[in-house]
């Protein structure tokens, strides 16, 4: 059994999280945090964090970037692993959170989903096949009118698996409306839909002479998101410090 405290218990990631973890008799949700206290979760709920002294095994993120520093705090503070699911960090705060991966362990993943996760290998394996053949490359992503980072962290994700076995040597390009240029050879394109009540969606096109190959993954639900934190909880439990991804919680 694992015991964790949810931040951002009541956002629409936290109340899935909290449906799931009541249903699950391997982890409980002993306590949230969230800037509001309206909803009865059936566990304490605390507007600040330092306010929440209730003994736990593990703290799950899943709130808003400017959060997320105060959290990382209090799991050093108080000796706890941290599932960080929260995307759209500065490169000041990813770097605040390696630095405290030296003293607790965190798993930090942009996407919490099994199926993504197996996206990002897919797309390496095909980047690392089809680049070097001259084939453009792109991602194309969906989310619903609420989401407030864009392109997702999923995205980057996936865009940063490919350029990692392309020995980084590809740029990502955000947007091609404020220039008249033809397209690069080392770019990678990743562009943002946002519209309704989309989960999500991550498409990844190789388009090379005469034929294109695509990589899509949708969710039909944020519960695949929920699932897959709540794993992550269970498997870092009692982890050594370091940093951890959803590979590990893959690999068992």
């Amino acid at each position: 059994m694992v015991r964790f405290i949810m931040h951002g218990c009541n956002g629409a990631m936290g109340q899935v999280i909290t449906r799931l973890a009541k249903e699950d008799t391997e982890a409980e949700i002993v306590a949230g945090i969230d800037i509001r206290d309206t909803m009865d979760n059936g566990y304490p709920v605390f507007t600040k964090v330092d306010d929440c002294n209730v003994p736990a095994d593990v703290i799950v993120d899943f709130s808003v970037a400017k959060a997320v520093d105060a959290v990382v705090d209090y799991a050093v503070k108080r000796q706890l692993p941290l599932v960080l699911c929260t995307t759209g960090l500065s490169e000041a705060q990813l770097a605040h959170v390696a630095e405290a991966s030296e003293k607790i362990a965190i798993l930090r993943s942009a996407n919490m989903s099994l199926g993504v996760n197996t996206v990002f290998k897919l797309a390496a394996i095909g980047a690392q096949v089809l680049a070097k053949a001259g084939y453009d490359m792109e991602i194309v992503e969906k989310h619903h009118n609420q989401k407030l980072d864009a392109p997702s962290g999923t995205a980057l994700a996936i865009a940063d698996a490919m350029n990692e076995v392309l020995n980084k040597e590809y740029v990502y390009k955000l947007d091609r409306s404020q220039e008249r240029a033809k397209r690069g050879r080392k770019e990678i394109g990743i562009q943002a839909v946002r519209g309704g009540n989309i989960v999500g969606e991550h498409e990844v096109f190789f388009c090379g002479p005469d034929e294109v190959i695509e990589i899509k993954h949708t969710a039909y639900s944020k519960g695949i998101f929920g699932k897959g934190a709540i794993s992550a909880a269970n498997f870092l439990k009692d982890k050594a410090p370091g940093m951890y991804t959803m590979n590990d919680v893959i690999a068992g």
